[in-house]
């Protein structure tokens, strides 16, 4: 064991302090001001010899060797090498540089040069201390062991783990690419309440409060879909809204309570119209954001292709090819004993309509790794959708599936109040006070024919950064006691 790794946390928290106290009588401040840089990304890519730069950064590693030390400094933008030797510096600012620890930030100025093995690097001519770290930063070839410290701390995570940082980054450009092609496709950006006074748009358990000057419950939006139909019913024709949901449910490794969603709706469209955008924004993301249309996904690399145009299958069709063409002739009990003959645990009291869907979401959806528009889904699923011209219990949407997950519904909206409150009834059950009724009043005043799709955020950017676990593309994530 090496004399350092025998050193408490809180010793070297000491020596930290005692360094600090020395630069204070050398006379650095070690929490400086700002300072004016170029950032290193950009330093990197214009790299001209001895071209006078300035830059700051923390301190990720130093090599010090007598007179003249190596070190490298991270802006958030890039890594950068720096070289301190003492006859380009003054007495102190030399004497200073040996009490610069690892996590420290600091500001140099000087000119750029490449050493003899070709690094390119800094030839530092003046320096000055930003902050002073004074906790010991995750050792930078192991980093942070436990996984669960990764999102319990992610400023850790995010200091030495460039895959993670980069991840967020890619995050970041891909939802203003998102803003981006639906601006130009003449959609606006809107925003509705995240405080409601009864959940709506889908059905799960939400997350309730009270309004203390209203004296009422309300609860955190579940989903903001009636809102924005209300929108197009007050004349918007195309709107947009990217924002949280949140829903008080479980936690694993695709779902967490808060999570980010795209929904979009455009008068006068239907689900054709949404395929269309989908096929559209993927594409896009892909090219623009990771610069190809293939994605490296999951564990074992599975090879994920976007290009268009992608397949497009009726509900009923991939039951039948996976269960027989005769599935939907046959009788509950023989439906029971093919299903359960096929793998899947049944409850004792179910409908053929629900063994079908278990067997679509156990067997089949898991299957479709390529993207999929799976289509002319049963009504009862899909309360807030319009029925199909040629077959009213299935409804006229598509779920858009990739890796076997559902990444994207999208509807030809229900238009009809009449229906879309029988709909909703159905849905509520004894519940009738679940119906909103507002919105339905709403529909009362006439909504044109509108296709909407929702997005999972942090589905897309799993998928399009291969990562199978959603606490790896949200910054805080929630997490257990």
């Amino acid at each position: 064991m090496s004399e350092d790794s025998k050193v408490t946390t809180n010793e070297y928290r000491e020596q930290r302090i005692a360094n600090l106290r020395k630069l204070e009588q050398l006379g650095f401040q070690p929490y400086g001001s700002a300072f004016e840089r170029d950032r290193l990304v950009e330093i990197s890519s214009s790299f001209v010899e001895g071209r006078e730069v300035a830059a700051a950064g923390r301190v990720m590693t130093v090599r010090r060797m007598g007179k003249a030390s190596f070190a490298t400094i991270d802006d958030g933008t890039a890594t950068f090498q720096i070289f301190i030797k003492k006859d380009l510096l003054t007495e102190q600012e030399f004497t200073g540089f040996k009490l610069i620890d690892l996590g420290d930030f600091i500001g140099v100025k000087g000119s750029l040069f490449t050493t003899r093995t070709g690094e390119p690097t800094i030839q530092v001519h003046q320096w000055q201390m930003l902050s002073k770290a004074l906790q010991q930063p995750p050792e930078k070839f192991h980093g942070l062991q436990d996984i669960e410290e990764r999102y319990r701390k992610r400023y850790l995570d995010l200091m030495v783990n460039h895959e993670s940082r980069e991840r967020f980054y890619k995050r970041s450009a891909i939802i203003a690419e998102i803003r981006a092609c639906l601006t130009e496709r003449g959609f606006i950006e809107v925003e509705t309440p995240m405080m409601q006074n009864q959940a709506g748009g889908a059905a799960a358990k939400p997350f309730t409060t009270h309004h203390n000057a209203l004296d009422r419950d309300m609860v955190l939006r579940i989903a903001p879909e009636l809102y924005l139909k209300r929108l197009i019913v007050g004349g918007f024709d195309k709107v947009f809204e990217l924002g949280k949901n949140f829903r008080n449910e479980g936690i694993d490794r695709t779902h967490n309570p808060e999570f980010t969603v795209l929904e979009v709706y455009e008068a006068y469209g239907d689900r054709q119209s949404m395929k269309v955008l989908i096929e559209t924004l993927l594409p896009r993301l892909c090219s623009k954001v990771l610069g190809k249309m293939t994605v490296e996904y999951g564990e074992n690399s599975e090879l994920l292709d976007f290009s268009p145009p992608y397949r497009e299958v009726a509900y009923h069709d991939l039951v039948r090819e996976r269960m027989g063409t005769d599935w939907f002739d046959l009788g509950l009990e023989q439906a029971r004993f093919r299903a359960e003959s096929a793998g899947v645990e049944l409850e004792p009291d179910i409908s053929h309509l629900l063994i079908t869907h278990e067997i679509y979401e156990k067997l089949i959806e898991k299957s479709l790794r390529q993207p999929t528009f799976v289509t002319r889904i049963p009504r009862q699923f899909v309360p807030l959708a319009r029925s199909c011209s040629d077959d009213s219990e299935l409804v006229d949407v598509f779920e858009f599936v990739v890796a076997g997950k559902e990444l994207c519904p999208g509807y030809t909206e229900q238009n009809d109040p009449s229906a879309q409150r029988r709909a909703l009834a159905d849905q509520a059950g004894a519940d009738t006070e679940k119906v909103d009724e507002d919105f339905i009043l709403a529909l009362e005043h006439g909504m044109p024919p509108t296709g909407g799709l929702g997005l999972g955020i942090d589905r897309l950017v799993m998928m399009l950064t291969g990562t199978e676990v959603i606490r790896d593309v949200i910054l805080f994530p929630q997490m257990r006691g």
